[in-house]
């Protein structure tokens, strides 16, 4: 089967904070052990030497990775490859490629991998839209491309039976049948950062650490988590390591949302918090995630999954979070909390009380075995076959 894999790609200067690039690196070489032929379109390369790569354009925004496609690029690119398949990774350009297979007489299926979605569903049914992408108004036409992008597709995926709901419930409510289109197809987790839980490694003298290593758009959450911490360091027995994902971002990013920079000097300004970076260094990242105890998930309310939730259970820490949206799916139960309160009292059993904190290292790290690239591979070929 020959796939063309579309992506793009929003932290060009930082790949190792893009979740999209980082699981198409990691898929598209499982992809091609499972007989595919690859072939990826995007700003940056990603696989290894047996994937195809063809450069296209970095949008300047998130607004213009949703409404500039370039439909005589696509149809160029599709002549050239002769896909079996075509996987879109930003949904709204999928009536785009539609658009080009027809002008390039190919008849490939389209599939469409919701990667983010932009609206969440509060307990009580009400539909959200995301305000990462409501800037200027623009959230309500966000949404109505996506729509348009599930009714143009022959396959949808999405990562979560809790995203598969929302996404059901969404094109539900702007008329767009799915039928048989939707396929539940996790993200992979990187085997490089998987470590046995025999390996954790015991509270030092100075206390243990919980690790928060996720975006710090205010759209996460990250004022809750700014008054949670707060609470975590107040008794002095827990320290926090906090993830700048990002560095210095481009002006265009900045322009649009500042909030990360916000963020972080918040919580640099709080006692026991260390603001840390990887650099983009993979193996450094590794490092600063074993040297905690746990970790914290996002109080993000649209979260249909988190790549850095599984970073941290992969390598045998155990992830309190709110209960909300896939992290209450996923997520060990008896880690979940509904106030600051519950939060600290886990986070501190989870320090102090070693016959616990074994127990849910071992179910943190067992929660990602499904989630090989190679499972994941073939679970994305049965979906596009």
């Amino acid at each position: 089967m020959r796939v063309l894999y579309l992506l793009n790609i929003s932290n060009p200067d930082r790949l190792s904070a893009d979740s999209g690039w980082i699981f198409a690196d990691l898929l598209a070489p499982a992809l091609a052990d499972a007989g595919a032929e690859v072939t990826v379109a995007a700003p940056a390369a990603a696989g290894d030497a047996r994937c195809g790569f063809h450069r296209t354009k970095v949008p300047g925004t998130k607004y213009r990775a949703r409404f500039s496609a370039d439909i005589d690029e696509l149809v160029t690119l599709i002549r050239e490859t002769r896909p079996d398949a075509v996987v879109a990774n930003q949904i709204e350009e999928a009536p785009a490629i539609r658009t080009a297979l027809l002008e390039a007489g190919s008849d490939a299926l389209l599939a469409g991998y919701c990667h983010y979605l932009p609206f969440s569903f509060t307990s009580g049914g009400q539909l959200l839209l995301d305000p990462s992408l409501n800037d200027a108004g623009l959230g309500r036409p966000v949404l109505l491309a996506f729509a348009a992008g599930l009714a143009a597709c022959d396959r949808v995926m999405v990562h979560s039976p809790t995203a598969a709901s929302w996404t059901s419930a969404a094109a539900a409510r702007m008329s767009v049948d799915l039928g048989e289109k939707l396929r539940v197809v996790p993200a992979p987790r990187d085997d490089s950062l998987v470590r046995a839980p025999a390996a954790t490694q015991p509270v030092s003298a100075a206390g243990a650490i919980g690790i928060y290593n996720h975006r710090l758009y205010a759209h996460y959450g990250t004022e809750q988590f700014v008054h949670l911490a707060r609470d975590l360091v107040a008794s002095g027995r827990l320290r926090l390591r906090v993830m700048d994902l990002f560095g210095r971002r481009r002006a265009e990013r900045t322009g649009l949302d500042d909030s990360p920079e916000k963020m972080r000097d918040q919580l640099a300004a709080l006692p026991h918090v260390q603001i840390v970076s990887d650099r983009g260094d993979r193996v450094r990242y590794k490092n600063l995630l074993a040297g905690a105890r746990f970790g914290i998930a996002p109080f993000r309310p649209g979260c249909p999954w988190s790549m850095s939730v599984i970073d941290c259970q992969g390598m045998g820490l155990p992830v309190i979070s709110p209960r909300l949206g896939w992290l209450a799916e996923h997520i060990d139960t008896e880690l979940c909390f509904d106030s600051p309160a519950e939060a600290v009292a886990l986070a501190e059993r989870l320090a102090t009380d070693d016959e616990f904190h074994a127990l849910h290292a071992k179910r943190a790290y067992a929660s990602t075995a499904d989630f090989t690239p190679a499972l994941v591979a073939a679970r994305y070929l049965e979906a596009i076959s």
